[in-house]
């Protein structure tokens, strides 16, 4: 079996590891240019370059600003499938049927539901009790594709942190896509049709969506609003490290942001536990 494999974060390292460890390696992968990272700007390479530049396995790594620029070079693999995993770039559709057997997502919610850019942080908000991952059939709209096979995560996502929510699903995608690809080339899967009528989509979030009102801050801190303390909570967990969650304090005569690191949910009463004044560096509280 021959296969690229799309991807450049963390999210896609995990899962690339987890194949590369079943035995299944690619020819080649594919994955952002290195970029500035941090206050000074330090050029990094994205962890799916890190991952196969520290393995032994010889993998070919493409990083085109536009991936229509290597078109040639991924026919020239006849590749049976293409596999990917938070590229974060719309494929094209003449890229997506290069491979024989076609492109395979590995998607971090229970298809249909959480379609789009942030079905983790999506799942988290909503104060969902549960979510998993899907692998797909890539078409031409967004998360749109037959299914091949979807698991649920087997521990309860409540009080869990982006970050390691992502871990855990990215686990759960590379095992359950080493599972599933033999199958799917050997023809022992019939990909399902997703039923529209439970989609839902994700979008970006941006700063301003990470905003929390003082007054609520307050009666959530009070106790008096705990249906306030339960959504900055998840807003927590969901929006830490990006965008960040933050407020607006009155210090010194003037607005200072204040950024919420971690908290924790007691009786319907939030409790903080880390908070980075601006200009100052994170500090426990509570």
């Amino acid at each position: 079996m021959k296969f690229v494999f799309f991807g450049s974060p963390e999210f896609a390292s995990i899962v690339l590891e987890k194949l590369i460890a079943a035995g299944f390696v690619p020819e080649a992968v594919v994955c952002n240019p290195d970029r500035p990272v941090g206050r000074k700007k330090i050029i990094t390479p994205p962890p799916v370059k890190r991952l196969i530049a520290s393995g032994k396995e010889h993998v070919e790594i493409l990083q085109p600003e536009n991936v229509n620029a290597i078109r040639d070079k991924l026919l020239a693999i006849h590749p049976d499938v293409f596999v990917v995993a938070a590229y974060a770039k719309i494929l094209p559709k003449d890229i997506v049927e290069i491979p024989g057997l076609g492109t395979i997502g590995v998607h971090p919610s229970l298809l249909p539901k959480y379609r789009g850019a942030s079905p983790i942080q999506g799942a988290i908000l909503a104060g969902e009790k549960e979510t998993g991952v899907t692998l797909y059939i890539l078409d031409e709209k967004m998360d749109h594709g037959p299914i091949l096979a979807a698991r649920e995560l087997e521990l309860p996502i409540a009080n869990l942190q982006f970050t390691k929510l992502l871990e855990k699903l990215a686990e759960l995608g590379g095992d359950l896509l080493a599972e599933t690809l033999p199958k799917f080339v050997a023809g022992e899967i019939v990909p399902k049709p997703q039923n529209e009528s439970g989609a839902t989509y994700t979008k970006k979030f941006s700063t301003e969506d990470a905003f929390v009102d003082e007054k609520e801050l307050e009666d959530a801190l009070g106790g008096s609003n705990p249906e306030a303390a339960s959504v900055i909570y998840r807003k927590i967990l969901a929006l830490t490290p990006e965008p960040g969650v933050w407020t607006l304090r009155q210090a010194q005569g003037k607005q200072q942001r204040v950024k919420l690191l971690e908290a924790e949910l007691h009786d319907g009463k939030l409790v903080l536990k880390v908070i980075q004044n601006e200009g100052q560096k994170p500090v426990k509280v509570g």
